[in-house]
């Protein structure tokens, strides 16, 4: 499934660094959902929302909560191991880097999981 009308806006954005507006993500997502080839209505949605304002653009454009959040907790260590030794990594794949996309998304994600958490629908 492709949506031209975003692609090339998307490319644009992620060439400059910068990070996909949380609306036209849910509005993907939303159009994922929606596709009438979805006859089991089940999805899962790997790493998002990964920010209080994606949790919330998420609820107001979907207008629900997920069913079920699952959060895998590695201990930092295993996190960085794992990521360093995969077969497809990204370009900025390194030890320092890799420690500060980990404390950025303490930051900024644990907020969404104690969310969930608190609604009784985090799974770890």
């Amino acid at each position: 499934m492709k949506y031209p009308e975003h692609g090339s806006m998307i490319l644009e954005i992620i060439k400059e660094g910068k990070i996909v507006p949380s609306e036209v993500t849910v509005k993907l997502i939303q159009k994922a959902i929606s596709f009438p080839d979805n006859q089991n209505h089940k999805f899962l949605i790997d790493g998002f929302p990964r920010t209080e304002e994606n949790r919330l653009a998420y609820e107001q454009i979907i207008g629900a909560d997920p069913n079920i959040v699952l959060f895998f907790d590695f201990p930092e260590e295993v996190m960085v191991n794992r990521i360093l030794n995969r077969k497809h990594g990204r370009v900025d794949d390194n030890d320092e880097t890799v420690k500060t996309r980990l404390k950025v998304f303490k930051e900024l994600s644990l907020p969404v999981v104690k969310y969930y958490s608190k609604k009784g629908i985090l799974h770890t």
